[in-house]
């Protein structure tokens, strides 16, 4: 597992914070509201809508919430228009960065996003600079339950998933992008709850990191991820995962 999805890991199973929930609510919301922008506001032929009103219900955000993001989104309702951004850069010791962001005004993000990265120890970089080193994956994650291993495997594996490993008490499915709601419909078919489903970027190599430049890593993920316009944040950094389950996320 690389040391991203270690990050990800040990922050999902930390306590939810009421700042944090509050958070994750605006940026679902901004998710819903480009999504119906983008591509109109029929579930039936939005996937990317699909997925973000998935996390929304997930996450039990009020269905008013839901039907105002879409209709903002689809010009129904007044509301801020958004765009989609996504800034590439570098960390201390050389990690390479993804941070995909909504935003209403790019410029003041772009300016903030660079006076975080400057502030520490990182460097904004040209478009193109990382992305390469990225490639996307359908991530969803499913309670173990009653089922096995080879059980789950062999619902996941008929439907096109790539691979399963076991996480704790969680199964964590791997699929290609193509591959993802077919698998995620045959896991919802067959009764399984779902835990989370997302598409990620996943770094084709990782970079070691020790000692304080790990802490600085770390720290500067955790205040990347709390800006306001933050939707994602990838990295390719690898840190020993008793690091990472000691820092205060």
């Amino acid at each position: 597992m690389s040391g991203h999805s270690k990050w990800a890991t040990i922050k999902r199973k930390k306590a939810v914070t009421d700042s944090r929930r509050g958070k994750m609510f605006t940026q679902i919301i901004k998710e819903i509201t480009i999504a119906a922008k983008s591509g109109g506001g029929d579930l039936s032929g939005n996937p990317r809508l699909r997925l973000a009103i998935d996390k929304a219900k997930s996450s039990n955000m009020p269905s008013d919430n839901i039907k105002r993001a879409i209709m903002k989104g689809t010009g129904e309702l007044p509301g801020v228009s958004y765009e989609d951004v996504m800034y590439e850069g570098y960390g201390p010791g050389g990690v390479a960065l993804i941070i995909e962001s909504v935003t209403d005004n790019k410029n003041r993000t772009v300016s903030e996003i660079r006076h975080l990265l400057e502030r520490h120890g990182g460097k904004f970089g040209a478009t193109g600079s990382v992305a390469w080193m990225f490639h996307k994956k359908g991530t969803i994650r499913v309670p173990k339950g009653t089922l096995t291993e080879d059980d789950m495997l062999a619902i996941v594996l008929d439907a096109g998933a790539d691979d399963l490993r076991v996480d704790g008490d969680s199964f964590e499915i791997t699929t290609s992008p193509e591959a993802f709601e077919a698998v995620k419909k045959a896991i919802e078919e067959k009764k399984i709850p779902v835990e989370e489903a997302e598409i990620h970027k996943i770094p084709e190599n990782t970079v070691k990191v020790e000692g304080p430049e790990a802490e600085k890593v770390l720290k500067l993920m955790e205040v990347l991820e709390e800006h306001d316009d933050t939707q994602h944040v990838y990295a390719n950094f690898d840190i020993d995962e008793k690091v990472l389950a000691n820092f205060n996320v």
